[in-house]
C-alpha cells in the first residue's frame, strides 16, 4: 500500500507523478472499441487527414483514466473506500497517438464524512499535460478515504 489516509492529505498540497506515458494506437484503439464507441474522430484515419486536426483524435475516456490512474499510487493506493465522483472532466487540448502525458494533482478540499466516522473525503484536482506542457485534461475526483487506524 503506498496510498495516503485521510489524515495524510492537506489542502494544497501537490503531486507531480513521476510516471509518464506516450499514448499508442493501440491505447486509442482498445478503450474506444472497449466502450463500444464507433465515432470515426477516434478509429479513422483518412477521413481525419480532412479535418482542422489532420489526424485520428486519442478518446477522452483514455485520457480521463489515464490522468487518474497515473495518480493513484502516490496517492490513494489501499487507502480508498470508494471514488464518490469525478466532476468538472474538461478537455482543453486534444491528445493524439504519440503524445507523452505527465499529470499533476493537487489537494483542494480535506472533510469529515458526516455519515462514516472511519472516513474522510478529500477532493483532488488532476490535471494532464502533454510534452509541449499544455494543459490536455483536468477533473476533480471526489475520494472516500480511510482515516489511519487504531
Amino acid at each position: 500500500m503506498s496510498g495516503l489516509y485521510y489524515e495524510e492529505f492537506a489542502v494544497g498540497q501537490v503531486f507531480d507523478h513521476p510516471i509518464r506515458r506516450t499514448v499508442t494506437e493501440t491505447d486509442n484503439v482498445l478503450i474506444t472499441t472497449l466502450t463500444h464507441n464507433p465515432a470515426a474522430l477516434h478509429l479513422d484515419a483518412e477521413t481525419m487527414k480532412e479535418t482542422e486536426f489532420g489526424q485520428v483524435l486519442v478518446n477522452s475516456c483514455f485520457t480521463l483514466s489515464l490522468m487518474v490512474g497515473i495518480s493513484v499510487n502516490d496517492t490513494t493506493h489501499g487507502t480508498t473506500v470508494a471514488n464518490l465522483g469525478w466532476d468538472e472532466v474538461r478537455f482543453p487540448k486534444p491528445v493524439f497517438v504519440g503524445d507523452t502525458l505527465r499529470i499533476r494533482t493537487e489537494v483542494l478540499e480535506v472533510r469529515e464524512s458526516r455519515s462514516r466516522p472511519d472516513n474522510g473525503i478529500v477532493v483532488l484536482e488532476h490535471r494532464a499535460y502533454n510534452q509541449r506542457d499544455e494543459l490536455v485534461g483536468s477533473c476533480r475526483r471526489s475520494a472516500l478515504m480511510l482515516k489511519k487506524p487504531g
